[in-house]
Formats: C-alpha cells, sequence, structure tokens
C-alpha cells in the first residue's frame, strides 16, 4: 500500500457528474480509486472523461482513506478559477496528449 502523487499538473474527471458541478456552481468534489496525493492549493489543469482540457482549478482539499468497504479512495474538493478560452483549451489538449495520456493528436 502506498501513494501515488499527483504533481504532473493534472485533473482528469472520470465521471462527468463530477465535472459538470465543478463547472455550473463554481466548488466541486472528484473521488479518484487508490490513495493519491494532490497538493492542496495548487491550481491544475482539469480535463473531461474524454481528454479534453477544460478549465483551470484550484484544489482546496485531499482526504486519502479506506472507506467501510475496504476501498481505498481518495477525495479531491477543487474551485474553479476560470474556463478555458476555445484556442487554451485546444493547446493544453494537445500537450496533455503527449506529456501525460500517451498519444499524440495531429490536428
Amino acid at each position: 500500500m502506498g501513494f501515488q502523487t499527483e504533481f504532473n499538473s493534472v485533473c482528469k474527471f472520470k465521471n462527468e457528474q463530477e465535472l459538470y458541478e465543478l463547472l455550473e456552481y463554481g466548488r466541486g468534489k472528484m473521488l479518484k480509486e487508490g490513495l493519491r496525493v494532490y497538493p492542496t492549493g495548487q491550481k491544475v489543469i482539469a480535463y473531461s472523461p474524454e481528454n479534453k482540457a477544460v478549465a483551470i482549478v484550484k484544489i482546496t482539499a485531499c482526504v486519502s482513506e479506506i472507506n467501510f468497504n475496504g476501498k481505498e479512495v481518495t477525495s479531491v474538493e477543487l474551485q474553479l478559477v476560470r474556463q478555458l478560452t476555445e484556442q487554451e483549451a485546444a493547446v493544453q489538449t494537445a500537450l496533455a496528449h503527449e506529456m501525460f495520456f500517451g498519444d499524440v493528436e495531429t490536428a
């Protein structure tokens, strides 16, 4: 059992509802499997489940625990800083595909 760090400035949503709540209300929560450390106070790029850059968010809290079902989970609370413009989103998406998601998109 160990902690996986998330210091690569990527906050990828796997759940469309969590992303919607963040964009709609300005605050949100994201649940991740496994024990992870998200750096509280850091601003990161948020990505949709389809690996598209959508916004800049600030991580306000991170709690890793073993829940009642015995599963390792991490809960991350986020605050929306701002949504990305179309051009910013395209550039950040292309960079993330090359750096983090392991594939290169050609436009």
